[in-house]
Order: C-alpha cells, then sequence, then structure tokens
C-alpha cells in the first residue's frame, strides 16, 4: 500500500470531533452514563407523565351561550355536589331510597321543562325484586328501585335502544362521589344536553340511573330481567368508577361487536382504552366488579364499559369527595359519553347488531391522542408477521456480522447461542432478584413502603431487575473480553438475542389467545426498523455509531410504554389497599416491575456495556436499591397518610348466638369483629385500644357454620379465615333478624318441607348447612346452587330497599333413610345495620376513635345468630 494511500485511511479512520466528546478506545465515555439515563427519565416525566394526566379546559355555566351543543362541566359539578349533600347513600337508607330519588327526578324534570323541539323525554321509577347467582352467592334483592329516563326522537317508531348506567347508591360510610355520584351527574349533563338539542336521534337512548350497585350489581339485574324497556336495548355503555377523577379508562368491550370500537374510535375526543386492562379484569386481577357483566350475562347486550381509576385511595372510604373531584375530568367524560351516545343511537349498526358480532378486538390508546383498534384476527396476523419479520432481520444481521468479522458463520451463531444463554440467565437472575427483595420486604414487615410514596418503586424494584438484567452479560463480556469481536459488535448480538426472545414469546403467546401481546409485538417491530436502518446504513459496522438509529428508534415506544405503564401502576398501587391480608403486595409488586422494565428497558440496558467502566454504573443501580431499601425503614417508608392514602378496616360491634338442637343458647358472646383489608394489620396493634387481645377467627371456622360471623358479602366469605375478634360489651342493635317456621310437613316417606319466614333489617345473610345426611333437594330461591352442585353452606345474601315485608321461603330435604328425628340442617341469619350512626354505642365509638389518623374504619353494629332444625 502507498504511503498516500495509508495516510488517507489513517486520515478516515481519525476521530473527529464529537467522536473525541463521546468515545474513548471504542467505547462510550463513562460519565455520559447519567446524561443517558436522565435522556430516558426525562421523556418519561416530560412527555409520558403529563400525557397520562392531561385533562381538557372545562367549561362553565358562561360558556353555554357560545357552546349551546357542548357537555358543561360546572352544571355535571353542581349535579355531584347536590347528590352528594345527602350523605352516603346505602340501600335501604333514607338517603338512597328517598333523598336521592328525589334529587334526581327533581333534576330530571327540570329539564324535561327545557325540552328542546327535537326530541321527547318519558321517566319511570321502577321498583323491583329478584335473584341470581353471584360468584358462589344467591344474591337476592326486594324493591330496590332505578330511576330510568327515555330520550326518543319526536314520532320515532325505533325499538331499539342504546342503555347508559350509573349508579348512585354508595357503600356504608362512603359519600360516593367518584363511585359513582361522578358518572351520575355526566349522565344528568349529557341528558341535558340532547334533551335541549335541536337535533333528533336516530334510535333512543335510556340513562338507567341505578339504585343498587354496591349491594352488589342488583339494580342492573332488576332492569335488565324486569324492565319494560329491557329488551328493546341493543348496546350498552357503562360508566362506574374505582378512584376519584383522572381519565375515564375503557377496559372492556363487546364482547364479540368490534363495531362498537369503531363507534368508539369515530366519536371519542380524548380516548383513553386498554385490552390489557380488559384482560386482566376479566381474569379477576382487580378486586371489583361492574354492572357491564349482569348486562352482558342477563340480557345478552354488547356493551363498553368505562371507568375513573385515578386516586384510587379514597375508593370506597369516607374522603371519596365532591370537593377533590377534578373539573376538568368531568370535561374529559361528558365531551367523551356525549359524543360516543349521539354516534352509537345514530348509527346503522344499533337496528340489528347481531349482524355485526364478528369476534374481539385489540386497542390501545396512544399518549390519549388517538386510538389504534384492529380485530383480534388482523391481530394475529399482525404479530406473525412481524415476529416472522424480526427473527429474519436478525439472522441477516447474523449473517452480515460473520461475513464483516471474518468468522465463519458456524463460529459466529455458536456465539449466539451462547448470548442468548446469557440473556435467558441474566433474565431469570434478574427476575428471582426481584422476587427475593419483594418476599424479603414482606419478610421483615416492611410491605408497601410505596403505597404513598410510588417512585420507591422504581428504586426497589426496577432498579434491582435492571442491575440481575445488566450484570450477567457484563460479567460474560468481562470473562470473555479476549474475544475477537469488538465489544460494540457483541452488545449488538445480545440485543438481537433479545429480539428473538420477544419474538419467540409473541408467537406462543399469540397461539395462546393473549390479545394483549400487541406491547411485545411493538417492541420487536420498533428494534427492527432501528436494525434495518442500522443495515442500510452499513453503521452495524461500527463500534458505537449504531446505537443512534438504535435510541432514535426506540424512543416512540419507550415513551408510549412509559405512558401505559404509569397509567397501569397509578391503577394498581392503591388496590393493594384493598387486596386483602392473603397477598403479598410487593411480590406482585415486584412480578408487575418485571413486566414493565423489560417491556421498556429492555432493550436500553445493554447499552450499557458500551461505557467504559460499566460495571460500576451497573453497581449502582443496586447502590440505588439499598438506598431505597433504608428510606423504606424510616418513617417516609410508612405507607399510610391521613385522608390521602389510608390503611382500610371494616369494623362490626358484633353479638353472636348459637342454639344447639333444642333450641338453647349453648354459645353467646359480643365483640369487634374485624375484616382487615391489606398486609399491614399489625400497623395498628399498638394503638388501638384492646388490639393486642385480637385473635384470629380460625378456631371458630372449625366448628361454626362460616366460622360464626355475620359475613356481609361474597368477598368477606372468601377471607372469612384472616378476620379478627376482640372481645367486647354488647352492641345496641334494631329489630334483630328473626326466623319464624311457618309449618314443617313430610311430604314423601324420604323428603320433608319447611315453610319459613325472615325478618329484620334491610341487609340480611343467610347461611343453611344440612347435617346428618339430609341433602338439599329443592328450595324457594335460585336453583343454580342445587342444580350446580354447589358446596354447603349456602350462602344468600338479602337486603330490601322501599318495603321490608317479611321473606317467605321454604325448604325441601331428602333424608334416605327417612329417618327425620335427628337434626336435618343448621341455619345461621346475619344482620346489618350498615347506615345507623346513632347505633354506635359509646365504647365502640371509643374503640374506633383510637384508631390511628390514617385509618378509615367503616362501622356498622351486626347480629349473627343459628337455630338448628
Amino acid at each position: 500500500m502507498s504511503s498516500d494511500a495509508e495516510e488517507k485511511e489513517a486520515q478516515q479512520n481519525k476521530p473527529n470531533g464529537c467522536e473525541r466528546a463521546f468515545v474513548e478506545y471504542n467505547k462510550i465515555k463513562w460519565f455520559w452514563a447519567p446524561a443517558f439515563f436522565g435522556f430516558w427519565l426525562l421523556l418519561y416525566v416530560a412527555i409520558s407523565i403529563p400525557a397520562c394526566h392531561h385533562l381538557p379546559r372545562p367549561l362553565t355555566i358562561k360558556d353555554e351561550a357560545k357552546y349551546p351543543d357542548r357537555f358543561i362541566a360546572e352544571r355535571a359539578e353542581n349535579n355531584l355536589r347536590q347528590l352528594v349533600a345527602l350523605g352516603p347513600r346505602v340501600v335501604g337508607s333514607k338517603e338512597n331510597e328517598m333523598g336521592a330519588v328525589k334529587v334526581l327526578s327533581g333534576s330530571v324534570q327540570k329539564i324535561r321543562s327545557g325540552l328542546g323541539s327535537a326530541n321527547d323525554i318519558e321517566v319511570d321509577v321502577q321498583v323491583a325484586s329478584g335473584s341470581y347467582v353471584h360468584w358462589s352467592m344467591i344474591n337476592m334483592y326486594q324493591s330496590i328501585q332505578n330511576i330510568v329516563v327515555k330520550v326518543s326522537p319526536k314520532n320515532t317508531n325505533s325499538t331499539t335502544y342504546l342503555l347508559v348506567n350509573s349508579h348512585y347508591d354508595s357503600v356504608p360510610g362512603g359519600p360516593g362521589a367518584g363511585d359513582d355520584g361522578s358518572m351520575v351527574a355526566t349522565m344528568m349533563e349529557t341528558l341535558r344536553v340532547l334533551a335541549q338539542s335541536k337535533t333528533a336521534l336516530k334510535h333512543p337512548v335510556v340513562f338507567l340511573f341505578n339504585g343498587a350497585e354496591e349491594n352488589p350489581l342488583q339494580a342492573s339485574h332488576a332492569f335488565i330481567t324486569q324492565h319494560k324497556w329491557a329488551k328493546n336495548c341493543k348496546a350498552l355503555i357503562n360508566l362506574d368508577s374505582a378512584g376519584n377523577g383522572g381519565r375515564e379508562i375503557l377496559f372492556q368491550s363487546g364482547p364479540n361487536h368490534p363495531w362498537l370500537m369503531k363507534s368508539y374510535r369515530r366519536a371519542i375526543k380524548h380516548p383513553y382504552a386498554s385490552t390489557m386492562a380488559e384482560e386482566m379484569f376479566q381474569n379477576n386481577f382487580i378486586p371489583s366488579d361492574t354492572d357491564f357483566r349482569i348486562f352482558r350475562d342477563h340480557g345478552s347486550v354488547p356493551g363498553l364499559d368505562m371507568a375513573y381509576q385515578y386516586n384510587g385511595y379514597v375508593y370506597h372510604t369516607r374522603f371519596d369527595r365532591a370537593e377533590i373531584f377534578p373539573r376538568g375530568s368531568f370535561q374529559n367524560t361528558g365531551d367523551n359519553l356525549l359524543a360516543l351516545v349521539r354516534e352509537i343511537a345514530n348509527s346503522q349498526e344499533l337496528e340489528d347488531t347481531s349482524k355485526y358480532s364478528e369476534g374481539h378486538t385489540v386497542y390501545f390508546d396512544v399518549m390519549g391522542w388517538f386510538l389504534v383498534f384492529y380485530t383480534e384476527t388482523e391481530g394475529i396476523i399482525l404479530n406473525v408477521i412481524v415476529s416472522l419479520v424480526a427473527i429474519g432481520t436478525c439472522l441477516y444481521a447474523f449473517k452480515l456480522m460473520a461475513y464483516n468479522s471474518g468468522l465463519k458463520l458456524e463460529k459466529l451463531l455458536k456465539r449466539v447461542l451462547h448470548t442468548f444463554a446469557v440473556q435467558l440467565f441474566g433474565l431469570m437472575f434478574a427476575v428471582a432478584i426481584t422476587l427475593f427483595l419483594g418476599w424479603f420486604m414482606d419478610l421483615v414487615h416492611l410491605p408497601m413502603s410505596w403505597f404513598t410514596h410510588s417512585w420507591l418503586i422504581l428504586g426497589l424494584y426496577f432498579s434491582t431487575f435492571l442491575f440481575g438484567l445488566a450484570i450477567v452479560p457484563a460479567m460474560y463480556f468481562h470473562y470473555t473480553k479476549e474475544d475477537k469481536l469488538p465489544i460494540g459488535q457483541r452488545v449488538q448480538l445480545l440485543l438481537h438475542c433479545h429480539c428473538l426472545f420477544l419474538a419467540f414469546s409473541t408467537l406462543v403467546l399469540t397461539i395462546c389467545g393473549v390479545r394483549s401481546v400487541f406491547v411485545l409485538m411493538l417492541s420487536c417491530l420498533f428494534y427492527t426498523m432501528g436494525l434495518i436502518i442500522n443495515l442500510a446504513t452499513k453503521l452495524h459496522s461500527k463500534d458505537v455509531a449504531w446505537v443512534i438509529p438504535h435510541i432514535v428508534c426506540f424512543v416512540p415506544p419507550f415513551v408510549f410504554f412509559a405512558y401505559f405503564s404509569h397509567g397501569f401502576f397509578l391503577t394498581f398501587i392503591p388496590m393493594f389497599g384493598r387486596f386483602g391480608e392473603n397477598v403479598n403486595p410487593d411480590l406482585v409488586v415486584a412480578v408487575f416491575s418485571i413486566a414493565v422494565g423489560l417491556l421498556t428497558c429492555g432493550f436500553i440496558v445493554p447499552v450499557l456495556h458500551l461505557f467504559r467502566k460499566s460495571k460500576t454504573i451497573i453497581c449502582a443501580l443496586l447502590a440505588i436499591t439499598l438506598v431505597c431499601v433504608i428510606i423504606a425503614i424510616t418513617p417516609m417508608g410508612f405507607p399510610y397518610r391521613p385522608e390521602t392514602s389510608v390503611q382500610r378496616f371494616s369494623v362490626l360491634h358484633a353479638k353472636r348466638t348459637f342454639h344447639d338442637a333444642d333450641n338453647k343458647i349453648r354459645r353467646q358472646e359480643s365483640g369487634y369483629f374485624i375484616m382487615p383489608q391489606d398486609r399491614r394489620t399489625y400497623a395498628v396493634k399498638h394503638d388501638v385500644i384492646n388490639m393486642t387481645l385480637a385473635q384470629k377467627i380460625g378456631a371458630d371456622c372449625q366448628k361454626e357454620m362460616m366460622c360464626g360471623l355475620p359475613l356481609y358479602n361474597q368477598r368477606w366469605h372468601k377471607t372469612r379465615q384472616n378476620t379478627l375478634w376482640i372481645p367486647a360489651s354488647e352492641p345496641l342493635l334494631g329489630t334483630v333478624p328473626a326466623i319464624k317456621v311457618i309449618s314443617k310437613k313430610q311430604v314423601s316417606p324420604n323428603k320433608i318441607r319447611f315453610e319459613l319466614q325472615l325478618s329484620g333489617p334491610d341487609h340480611m345473610a343467610l347461611f343453611i348447612q344440612p347435617l346428618n345426611g339430609a341433602v338439599m333437594k329443592d328450595w324457594s330461591f335460585h336453583q343454580a346452587p342445587l342444580r350446580l352442585n354447589f358446596q354447603p353452606p349456602y350462602f344468600i345474601y338479602f337486603s330490601w330497599g322501599v318495603n321490608g315485608d317479611p321473606l317467605n321461603f321454604w325448604l325441601q330435604l331428602e333424608k334416605t333413610n327417612g329417618d327425620f328425628k335427628t337434626p336435618l340442617f343448621e341455619l345461621g341469619v346475619g344482620g346489618h345495620w350498615t347506615h345507623h350512626k346513632e347505633m354506635l354505642t359509646p365504647d365502640f365509638t371509643k374503640f374506633l376513635n383510637s384508631f390511628p389518623k390514617y385509618v378509615d374504619a367503616t362501622p356498622w353494629p351486626a347480629s349473627y345468630e343459628t337455630w338448628i332444625y
């Protein structure tokens, strides 16, 4: 080679000014690592978080003249304040059965007086009784109420309606501003705009103001199975809340009606929707249920299920107040609801929805800007194509790398296998240490340290996971540094292997029918785009320059995944305050952090190996974890704060009475029945009066039916063995539940029939346990538990609204030997006075006041009594 050629080559290889600033010995200078981390953190803080919390400017009543056909947030806010001023609205209470009905009926009449020229309004107050099976419990109701309003175009002959539903009742002790007064207020304002509009709808819209959802889900069942308009309702918009404000998320659609998502996409002004939320909800990852299930299962009505989830800390507590509900949330939901109602009510599909039943959908919003939606079949095709293209592109990159490095393809593929094994081992190690930390934090009584300060999750679990993911490849590179491939090429191998792992995972999960796998597909898609750019520009052969297209192409998915994950944690963190005592919340958060960390940083972490002093940089992640563990030990790591992030307890002042076969009292006691709702029950041990005397109820579960407790609902039934009992003075009770035997008659040689009558307060629970070989063959209750062979004791939840007449029922038991002289069944009755503050005794009040200020204790008197027949 001539000296001129050598000089030219040396000039070409000489680093320019930019390279000298960033690169040293084919690696990025170590002091750029904080800037690297800061860049991604800045994207998260500056773009993803604001997008997650963005709300539109709320319109005021002054704006109404300028926007006569728009939703006015201030009016909705006034509706909410008027409803919440009544106080807690529990089924059976005057506030719910009289106050709320009066307030809402008055609002409807006011709207009616300003009716426009295009539409008519009909109003019906439904009073209904019925029953259905909720999980393993018979849910029975008597005289509960619904306020039903139908907006119809004048002179219409349409027989297909759109149903819009929300509930105005609340849980005991809770004002119910977020859940679900806010949605009731939004519906009322939407009703006003439609009623006063000069534009007629094509099809009628039924607004169901539902008076018994918290019982649970009774009023929706009453409407869809009994109301005169129910059979005409062909589509649904269900509105609920698991928080107080924010943006409403669409988390269930259909099922099998993609036209509804098309309508949502066309109409919605502020989209927020997630297939992943739908799959998690339907697989019981979220400890809630909505009326959507009732309309779907008992009325076959397809629809859209939307709910608030921001500030779930106050959900079902006394702090769910109207004052903290953002006016911008009203505008966000109101804009969406009004546009969606108009879109669906005017749609051709509503005329015969069965024609458009075409399977599941995949949907998600992008930063709240627009909605991406496609059918499940299209999703399968897309997942497969992207995965195969990603695999093919990586294989082609391996071939080019072998050619450029002078290695035989077989030898390079051997390195690929080694790197893939290292990648998998690193992932397993990262998972293991992250889960270990979750187990350890619970072991040393430090769970939920992130409950108030959620940023601690980043330091505790994300940093741990990222350290584990990075340190194994770092050690592999360290001990094989004599490899002929330069470090830049080896890091690319690591990235390609991660892409292959995600591509194969995408294919497997697609085969398993998981629609949420679109997130892995997107990750593969954008990495492949960056790789194609590197291959096309030949930057892949450079030591460091290939990083630029890689980072640029991964910015969009990172911002989206960070936005998506922020909303995910925003929803779930408050929920751990009501997951119950059996669940280790830190272990669950560790699992979530692993999934989110892999998604957001799986293609970012390998770049750390390009930095000088990479192992020191990686170990800094572990140092962050240790600092956060120390913070968790300090008062800053204590989970709860008064009013804003409270600890929850249900506390019943209960009297228990047990009768023997001769109807003599064999046991009677009073005490405080405490139902913990999270992992840290011990946090109040030294504050609450006599809490050190609290005993687990487990021993009673072995000898008494249903642990001998006045269980309130199905969730209490599931977790009854974790409850606590503290002996105390006798409670003040109203008219206690009473069972009266009307008749007892042997109807055949081996069958006997009892006719009984139950009377008592507006919330009762009935438990029935056959004895001595007797079998329940028939009864007047819902037949499903007998038909499906539910295991006794049977659980019947009974509540009444405006009419407290006694419940008459009958039981028919069979005994094969025909011996009816021995006891045949045990019957237990729980009574609950859920809205009678005047019945709280001074002792009970003193006990409640001893709870720390950060506790939200929901109290009421209760009774439990058993008889043997």
